[in-house]
């Protein structure tokens, strides 16, 4: 029988970065099952509690304590875990490891230190992350709040201060920016250039910028708004307020607008603000009809279509041919081989596979809903998952960071005897994996030749650690088939799966 142990540091702090990464050390230890250590916010608490991680002494920490829990096959092996916990956090700069810098241990000093800041990134509780975002705003910084778990009514009140200062609150659950040319979180290195992006999803706004630096153009911002920001309880705030700073821009020429469907008040406010803008303006709002657009703006259907759009007309993927691959790829396959096993890491991207399945009237499961998808999972049928989703992190990093649960599911996909398609995504860049195309390449490399097909697409650029050209040739080099976009990846998976 497994044993679950904790221990709780009252008063101490250590980022979240730094705490997934000693979770994902722990995880690793023989016999430990699972591990996580976060600090004891009542939201934690109740996750942790739900993954059955916590005894007594877990359920009992506070807001400022640090809950070290492990699941092991035995309590000796629990202990074991435990201890090397303890001896990881007593060295020396256990914080500023993965980074090898000194870190300032308040906004005040990091001021001090930087000099000329203009930006704080909040990677804190999501019950501090507001107290820390107004000291921010107080002293004249643009706020990108990383956090999540933070209340509609801070975000509001957040987002309406920033808006009286001429400042901008980013998020929260904002993942990614590109602000006059730096990445900020997870995102990648993109040309600058004359293309604004404001973005309510961290990987919407990494693939379509990614799409414009292939088409041969650059980013001049890429704001995240956080994906709350567009509904009726925070009125699109963040995003008017980017649209009023892209308008005062002179380096931006065009502005993309990405997002799921907003409310109906929302999204009209959105457009009336758009419609008074000199700029041409691309919206993609995903699953929306686009049948209502101001003269200056052109409605995209898709991310790779919103980049193609800023480019002009002509995107990386314009020219696929996804009826000659699919047929290729079908003669590999029984003709048993139905159904496509969506396995992701993006959200955003995961919605908008579901979106060609929805346009094609296919019906599908997920974890994550859009209009038309199935309420349960069925015996059989097509299926996507996220698991950048809460449920599959608790204790462990995104699978960007470490994809090793994305790649265990992407390993019983391909046993399944009725799946014709396996779909994932490949996201580089900063914070992101050093290698998530070679370890979906082992993956596939032993699911031997009768496997189903596996297609992927790579959001990324040559210019990022990674280098896409290397992963693309990775993964073509395990039989993987690589797709220019995400959308173009949804559209060659389910042409394979309906060619029997």
């Amino acid at each position: 029988m497994s044993a679950v142990a904790n221990r709780v540091r009252k008063g101490f702090y250590l980022d979240s970065v730094a705490l997934m990464r000693l979770s994902q050390t722990l995880s690793a230890l023989p016999g430990v099952v699972s591990a996580a250590l976060m600090i004891g916010t009542p939201t934690n608490v109740r996750i942790m509690d739900d993954a059955g991680l916590l005894d007594d002494s877990g359920r009992k920490a506070g807001a400022n304590d640090l809950i070290v829990a492990v699941k092991a096959a035995d309590a000796a092996s629990a202990a074991s875990a435990l201890d090397e916990a303890d001896a990881l956090l007593a060295r020396p700069n256990v914080a500023q490891r993965s980074t090898g810098e000194r870190r300032p241990r308040s906004l005040d000093a990091a001021i001090a230190g930087l000099g000329g800041a203009s930006l704080a990134l909040i990677s804190v509780p999501g019950a501090f992350a507001a107290a820390e975002a107004r000291k921010a705003l107080a002293r004249g910084l643009h706020a990108m709040i990383f956090s999540d778990n933070v209340s509609y009514e801070d975000e509001y009140s957040l987002k309406l201060e920033a808006r009286e200062r001429g400042l901008l609150v980013m998020g929260p659950d904002c993942g990614t920016a590109l602000i006059a040319g730096t990445p900020l979180a997870f995102a990648n290195q993109v040309p600058k250039g004359d293309i604004g992006i404001i973005a309510a999803a961290g990987t919407g706004l990494q693939e379509v910028a990614c799409l414009i630096a292939r088409g041969g153009a650059g980013v001049s911002h890429g704001i995240g708004t956080g994906g709350r920001d567009l509904s009726e309880k925070i009125g699109g705030l963040t995003a008017l307020s980017a649209i009023d700073a892209l308008d005062a821009d002179p380096a931006t020429r065009h502005v993309v607008i990405v997002s799921k469907p907003p409310a109906k008040s929302v999204a009209d406010a959105v457009l009336a603000r758009v419609a008074r803008s000199p700029k041409r303006f691309t919206i993609c709002f995903l699953g929306a009809d686009g049948s209502t657009m101001p003269s200056n703006a052109r409605f995209a259907p898709t991310l790779a279509a919103a980049a193609a759009d800023a480019l002009g007309g002509t995107g990386v993927d314009t020219n696929y041919d996804v009826d000659a691959r699919a047929a290729e790829a079908r003669e590999q396959l029984a003709p048993a081989r139905r159904w496509v096993r969506g396995v992701y890491s993006g959200g955003t991207l995961c919605a908008e596979a579901q979106l060609v399945m929805r346009k094609a009237d296919e019906p599908f499961w997920s974890n994550a809903p859009v209009p038309g998808a199935l309420a349960q999972r069925p015996a059989s049928g097509h299926s996507f998952v996220d698991y950048g989703a809460d449920e599959y992190t608790v204790g462990r990093p995104h699978p960007m960071i470490d994809p090793t649960v994305r790649d265990a599911a992407m390993a019983q996909a391909l046993e399944e005897s009725g799946t014709a398609v396996v779909l994932i995504d490949i996201v580089i860049g900063f914070g992101a994996h050093a290698d998530p195309a070679g370890a979906a390449a082992r993956v596939v490399g032993g699911a031997g030749e009768s496997r189903p097909a596996v297609v992927a697409s790579v959001v990324g650029t040559d210019f990022d650690p990674q280098h896409r050209a290397s992963q693309v040739r990775k993964l073509e080099q395990a039989g993987i088939l690589v797709a220019p976009s995400n959308a173009r990846a949804a559209e060659l998976a389910l042409a394979i799966s309906r060619l029997r």
